[in-house]
């Protein structure tokens, strides 16, 4: 009963926390010192890129590891992976919509080879792979392995991305939240709207996975019984 009460609940809870994150983005908080209204992207942007890198290609990456162990392999594991990547490819291509925009007047160009920039575009391409690969074969074991195994592969760029900008000097801003020594750069109303955006996209991501997942499930089924007809079909013709 509270699994279906939560299930219920998560998209419109999701969707009030998105339109509180929209609210007090844009009528409630304060333009910011320097970079003005231009700064409200920081409600959108961090919190996008947070899914995208973090919780959707680590779903993925943690199905996939957990498909390869043989104790935890089913093909749940491997749906959950698939379904994961595909919602992490959408994310990733808005990490570079919104960085684009917001880069855009505070660099003076849409797109510069930063070294974080750069990298996430990476990590949309292994995304993008990744889905043509599971593509590529037909046979369910052989498909969700050699996926299991790119997508622990591509997840190496993760990291990478994560401290591009400690490791190269780059155009890409450090931490918008904390500095090295974790003391917090935002505060009063404009932490809280961040910390709401954080959470609204991340129950986003989890209500399409949720979405998506059902409709994978779904196909595998009609596929299942279309072979089962199939092969009924042949056994009858044989029989007669």
């Amino acid at each position: 009963m509270m699994k279906l009460l939560s299930q219920r609940l998560l998209g419109p809870v999701t969707l009030v926390l998105l339109a509180l994150t929209v609210w007090l983005g844009i009528w409630v908080t304060p333009p910011d010192r320097i970079q003005g209204n231009l700064a409200r992207l920081v409600y959108v942007h961090p919190a996008v890129a947070w899914v995208a890198l973090y919780v959707s290609f680590g779903t993925a990456t943690i199905a996939s590891g957990l498909y390869l162990w043989r104790r935890t392999r089913s093909m749940v594991m491997d749906r959950v992976a698939h379904c994961a990547m595909e919602v992490s490819a959408v994310f990733i291509i808005l990490t570079l919509i919104t960085g684009s925009i917001w880069g855009r007047p505070t660099w003076g160009v849409w797109w510069a080879w930063d070294a974080r920039l750069t990298s996430t575009a990476i990590l949309g391409v292994f995304a993008l792979a990744y889905l043509a690969l599971r593509r590529a074969n037909d046979d369910v074991e052989v498909r969700a392995r050699r996926s299991a195994v790119f997508a622990l592969l591509a997840a190496i760029n993760v990291p990478i991305i994560h401290f591009s900008v400690q490791w190269w000097k780059t155009l890409h801003q450090n931490a918008t939240v904390f500095t090295s020594t974790r003391t917090l750069l935002i505060h009063g109303i404009m932490a809280w709207t961040l910390l709401i955006s954080f959470v609204a996209f991340t129950l986003l991501f989890f209500w399409l996975l949720r979405a998506r997942y059902r409709l994978e499930e779904a196909r595998d089924e009609e596929v299942a019984r279309g072979l089962e007809e199939a092969l009924a079909e042949r056994q009858r013709e044989g029989v007669r």
